[in-house]
């Protein structure tokens, strides 16, 4: 049984009243005991993700992020982030493959996300061409039952017009008008503390999958 993120929780709620230097370090060990509670997870998960990805000899220190904060050009200084990041795909935080991201937050505000974030404009074209061309893919992707069953909808940013080149009565503008291509499932307080938390965001990601693997064929085809 993994350990409870309850005192992962509890930190992070009292670091988002407390965020400053100081406080964290009077507080240290409750910071360390937060982040064993989160590498017990991410081992948990990453025993499990076979069925999903192949991962190595990926460990949790790999797939966690910083919670310092680069703050060098941020109006907002403070100095820890109020959340904790994961990211399971080969080679973890780093990874350039097929990635899959679990936001561990508060108030229920952690979430499960996949998909495309911050695309180059030339990843952005080569998505948008491949859309354009053959649509149905996509579309067959994020109608599927798990898909919207975990999902609902593809979600990101979007154009109000149709980006430059691209038609405005295109059957798939909707798509096309996307700047950023995510999918996104919940997560509550009383998620992250049951038991099966591990299992069920392999579940999730397996479901995932097909989105992630359309647009790494897009990006970085092998």
């Amino acid at each position: 049984m993994p350990k409870s993120l309850q005192v992962t929780l509890d930190f992070l709620t009292d670091l988002r009243f407390n965020n400053s230097r100081s406080w964290f370090e009077e507080n240290r060990a409750r910071y360390e005991a937060a982040r064993r509670s989160v590498e017990s997870l991410i081992g948990d998960i990453i025993r499990q993700f076979a069925p999903v990805e192949e991962l190595g000899k990926l460990t949790p220190k790999e797939c966690m992020f910083r919670i310092n904060r680069d703050v060098r050009f941020s109006k907002d200084k403070s100095p820890y982030k109020t959340a904790m990041g994961i990211v399971i795909g080969k080679g973890g935080r780093k990874s350039t493959e097929r990635s899959y991201y679990l936001h561990i937050e508060p108030n229920d505000s952690a979430f499960i996300a996949a998909g495309v974030y911050d695309p180059s404009p030339e990843q952005l074209k080569a998505i948008r061409q491949a859309i354009a061309e053959k649509p149905e893919a996509l579309q067959k992707i994020i109608t599927a039952p798990d898909f919207v069953r975990y999902f609902k909808t593809l979600e990101g940013e979007k154009l109000k017009t149709a980006p430059k080149g691209f038609a405005a009565d295109h059957p798939a503008i909707d798509l096309l008008k996307h700047k950023q291509f995510l999918a996104s499932h919940p997560l509550t307080d009383a998620d992250l503390l049951k038991d099966d938390l591990a299992a069920y965001f392999v579940q999730v990601c397996a479901a995932l999958k097909p989105l992630e693997t359309y647009f790494q064929n897009i990006i970085n085809p092998s």
